[in-house]
């Protein structure tokens, strides 16, 4: 697998009947991930969204996948839905408690949050700091999915404790920017037209691969993951995007 460097590409997990388009119809189920990892560098993990990981679990990903595989945990629901960053240091811990078993093979975190979650600079800034004293060296890129959370204030904020802004592409249905707070650039492509399911252009694909020369070329490290995944086009799609950037 040819490997672009600074640039981890992959799909928004690896747990889905691919036989048609990514793993060979005998494949089984526990076997998937090693296969994923013999096409892409990187995966978003997102049962973590749901429940805590258990260590075995982590320790067996490690182990089936090469060294220069990373993971993308995406953050419990339960701080970024339910607590909306209140309260949150108790099951911050317990899920970053995990994931810290990774060490290098560690992404960014992804925070995703509800579209309903408008921002406001005292939960965001309170949170963000206990982000930074608990866990200062770990990459935070936080998906937001309200306009209140891209004016100036909120990216300076997002500057200020070097949390990386997620670019975002879902159609018309939530809000995005292109703005970049860190040194990371972290881009999430989760359908064209229909969340989850559509996939891209050739001309909106080509869009991306100039983008992430361009950044790459400006020292950035650069995240893609397709979340188009109901049809596979999140295969086909980063593939797509794969043997563009070598070409230019």
């Amino acid at each position: 697998m040819d490997i672009i460097p600074n640039l981890y590409m992959g799909t928004s997990g690896w747990s889905y009947r691919w036989q048609e388009v990514l793993y060979p119809p005998e494949i089984k189920s526990a076997e998937r991930l090693t296969y994923y990892a013999t096409q892409f560098n990187a995966t978003e993990i997102n049962s973590s969204f749901y429940h805590f990981t258990m260590a075995k679990t982590i320790e067996k990903w490690l182990a089936t996948t090469p060294p220069y595989f990373k993971f993308a945990p995406k953050l419990k629901h339960e701080i970024t839905h339910k607590r909306k960053f209140l309260e949150a240091e108790e099951p911050l811990q317990k899920f970053m408690s995990r994931y810290l078993a990774m060490a290098d093979r560690l992404g960014p975190v992804l925070v995703q949050i509800a579209g309903s979650f408008r921002y406001d600079r005292l939960v965001a800034e309170d949170f963000y700091r206990t982000l930074r004293n608990l866990y200062p060296h770990t990459d935070f890129a936080l998906e937001a999915r309200h306009v209140s959370w891209f004016t100036a204030e909120a990216l300076d904020l997002m500057r200020d404790y070097n949390i990386t802004a997620v670019m975002a592409s879902a159609g018309k249905r939530f809000p995005g920017t292109e703005v970049s707070t860190t040194g990371t650039i972290y881009l999430r492509l989760h359908g064209d037209e229909k969340m989850y399911t559509s996939s891209y252009s050739d001309e909106k694909l080509e869009r991306y691969a100039f983008m992430v020369k361009d950044w790459l070329e400006d020292g950035k490290q650069v995240w893609i993951f397709f979340n188009n995944t109901v049809l596979g086009n999140a295969v086909t799609d980063s593939q797509r995007l794969k043997r563009m950037l070598t070409d230019l």
